[in-house]
């Protein structure tokens, strides 16, 4: 029996300079600070947008005074360990554990065990005036990707004990009716290993596949080949009869390089992130053109694909039956793919038969190329459209390229 999980809670990193990861979120990302705990040496900062909450976990200078022991209930001093996931020691910043809520913390952790999975952190209880939370920490298959099983059924604070709530300023970004949630985690892989992964994640938490594109095929994936890529995409998402239709549905994407192909950015990734792990994150909106124009003036440097891509009689005949604005979407560099029912027949649509996807992906978060973050707005659209997928793509390339000639040319000197 697989376990049963009730929704994804949020995301982790471990970085090595996480006020700046921090400031970015806030200052840049429109993310909310809402909790935070401190010891002398650890930090863990929770931050919010929307339904999407990402934990920040860094190791603090000792000389570090960022809030001191007046700014602070005596309470998110009391542990000098992190809290929720693994201490972990990572030569690079890395998004690497996953949090899921789930209903029975000390049974599904047994369970997994008894499949051969490794528990990091045995069922632990924390507790604190508003209540008390039991978690441990699992494993993946995944590189140094970890999952938190949090039961948080009895917990009435903020987030959970140990954190003291922050006050909150008034939202810079977010219009009071936008959603914001997790869509889809990309999982950069090993070659050959996405089967691997589906089945541990299908035999330890009943995943299914989930297919992408009409040529995704059930064995091979989605295959895109061309003269400088060539890559396969696979996806799963959670199955469960009793997950409620309210509950936003975030998808995992496995991607792999295919064999006898030029160096792509899942193997930058692979090189620089010593090894597999998360690659990007896809924050849902319901407004992705006002989103990226506001995170772009604050500071958000965005992938652009040619101008080509623009160009395509096809594309902006898609774009005018959508009622996008073709200049506004190329300004910000927003990709657009449209599904549109019945295609072959010559009545025009009605708005209802329309499908369409807007992606858009940020430069790297990190020094290293190791992750960096998608808008993705969905009308009636669940997977992805292959020219978008070859776009988007083809301009991070384009990029890593292009950060890898400096250091190609002094070599040469």
């Amino acid at each position: 029996m697989s376990a049963v999980l009730k929704r994804l809670c949020y995301i982790g990193f471990h970085v090595l300079q996480g006020q700046q990861l921090a400031s970015h979120l806030m200052q840049r990302f429109g993310f909310e600070l809402f909790a935070i705990r401190e010891t002398e040496r650890k930090r863990q900062q929770a931050f919010r947008r929307g339904d999407a909450i990402f934990v920040v976990n860094e190791e603090r200078e000792l000389t570090e005074k960022k809030f001191s022991s007046s700014d602070l209930p005596s309470d998110c001093y009391k542990h000098k360990r992190i809290l929720y996931d693994v201490n972990l020691q990572y030569r690079v910043s890395t998004a690497s554990n996953i949090c899921f809520e789930v209903e029975d913390v000390p049974g599904i952790s047994r369970n997994l065990q008894e499949k051969g999975c490794k528990i990091l952190i045995p069922p632990t209880t924390e507790a604190d005036e508003n209540g008390f939370v039991t978690y441990s920490v699992v494993m993946s298959i995944v590189g140094n990707v970890s999952h938190t099983l949090l039961d948080r059924s009895q917990y009435g604070g903020p987030f959970l004990p140990g954190f003291c709530e922050v006050e909150v300023s008034p939202k810079k970004f977010q219009k009071e009716k936008e959603t914001v949630h997790f869509d889809h985690i990309t999982y950069a892989c090993l070659q050959g290993s996405s089967q691997a992964v589906l089945d541990w994640y299908k035999n330890c938490f009943g995943f299914q596949r989930f297919f992408i594109h009409h040529q995704d095929d059930a064995a091979e994936g989605f295959r895109i080949q061309g003269e400088d890529m060539g890559l396969r995409l696979t996806a799963m998402q959670y199955s469960d009869d009793r997950l409620s239709p309210f509950e936003p549905d975030c998808k995992f994407v496995l991607a792999e390089s295919l064999p006898r192909q030029r160096m792509g950015q899942v193997d930058t990734f692979l090189q620089q992130h010593e090894g597999a792990g998360i690659q990007h994150v896809a924050l849902y909106t319901t407004d992705i053109v006002s989103t990226a124009a506001a995170m772009a003036k604050s500071g958000v440097s965005f992938f652009k694909p040619s101008a080509s891509y623009y160009n395509e009689k096809s594309k902006e005949k898609e774009m005018q039956q959508i009622g996008q604005d073709l200049q506004l979407l190329k300004d910000y560099g927003i990709l657009f793919d449209a599904t549109i029912a019945d295609k072959g027949q010559d009545s025009s649509p009605s708005l209802l038969e329309k499908q369409y996807l807007m992606q858009i992906f940020t430069k790297p978060l990190f020094t290293e190329e190791t992750f960096f973050i998608e808008l993705i707005e969905r009308h009636g659209a669940a997977g992805f459209g292959e020219g978008n997928v070859r776009a988007l793509w083809k301009s991070v390339q384009d990029y890593m390229d292009q950060q890898q000639r400096p250091t190609l040319l002094e070599n040469k000197a």
